[in-house]
């Protein structure tokens, strides 16, 4: 399924130090229908694994994941890959072992790998770094069925680029709209048919930036159908509650109100 990592060595060429920094979206970003938004919404397996493969092919080769165990690629609710594919995967990694003293190659249970670039944000949790755009302050019930907003923000920097570039201060920006100030130091991750996928899907610019952003919003937050799943239970079984303490309270006071009546 995945190409080897020398694959992420020329993507490197094309990405430059710096990515995503803190603050407001430069240009308007599109609410985007992803599968895993609104209170019954799941991750989309087969995103997962595209968006998978686009980050090893491409992104890996400056960002890191170092908060996200390699084992939990097997995860139901996650890309769900078999386990002998976790297995291989793991091995396209080197981690550094204190015991050994060592590199050695990396197993399911060991972490993605941090940034190559001291200036290259970890990945793991921008998808919530980056929430907030849906309703007030990304409050309210935008938000509940809407989705968080993170996952949009990404999918519309990648596409924001205009191919315009300039140099500061020795460093060359590209101009994207919606980054803040309209400027980034991180050239266009993403073109359009940059990975070619096994089962056939599209890899224009459009689909190949939601479904990494897909990934990303997954990296942030992997247990969000189990958390989802509670808080529906939790709303099943407060309800139920409700209704059986009105029909006690009705069954304890009526001899009362029936009192009061004859009087």
């Amino acid at each position: 399924m995945f190409k080897k990592l020398a694959a992420s060595a020329v993507a490197a060429v094309m990405l430059t130090t710096g990515a995503f920094a803190a603050g407001a979206p430069g240009g308007k970003v599109e609410n985007i229908d992803f599968s895993f938004d609104g209170p019954f919404g799941s991750y989309d397996q087969n995103q997962l694994q595209r968006g998978l493969q686009i980050y090893t092919e491409i992104c890996a080769a400056c960002h890191g994941l170092q908060y996200v165990p390699i084992r939990t690629l097997g995860d139901e609710g996650g890309p769900a890959l078999p386990e002998d594919q976790v297995r291989a995967y793991a091995e396209f990694y080197e981690v550094f072992d204190p015991e050994l003293d060592d590199f050695r190659p990396a197993t399911e249970n060991d972490h993605f790998p941090g940034s190559n670039l001291e200036n290259a944000p970890d990945l793991t949790m921008m998808a919530k770094a980056r929430a907030g755009f849906h309703g007030p302050y990304g409050l309210g019930i935008n938000q509940l069925l809407k989705g968080m907003g993170g996952p949009e923000y990404i999918a519309a920097l990648l596409q924001g680029y205009t191919g315009e570039e300039k140099e500061e201060a020795g460093s060359v920006l590209y101009e994207n709209t919606i980054f803040p100030g309209g400027w980034i130091s991180m050239a266009p991750p993403l073109y359009g048919e940059d990975v070619e996928f096994a089962d056939g899907h599209a890899n224009d610019l459009h689909h190949l930036s939601e479904d990494v952003s897909a990934f990303l919003m997954w990296t942030a937050e992997p247990k969000l159908m189990a958390r989802k799943q509670a808080g529906f239970v939790g709303v099943v079984f407060l309800t139920i509650l409700s209704v059986l303490l009105y029909l006690t309270n009705k069954r304890l006071w009526a001899p009362v109100k029936a009192r009061y009546k004859k009087k």
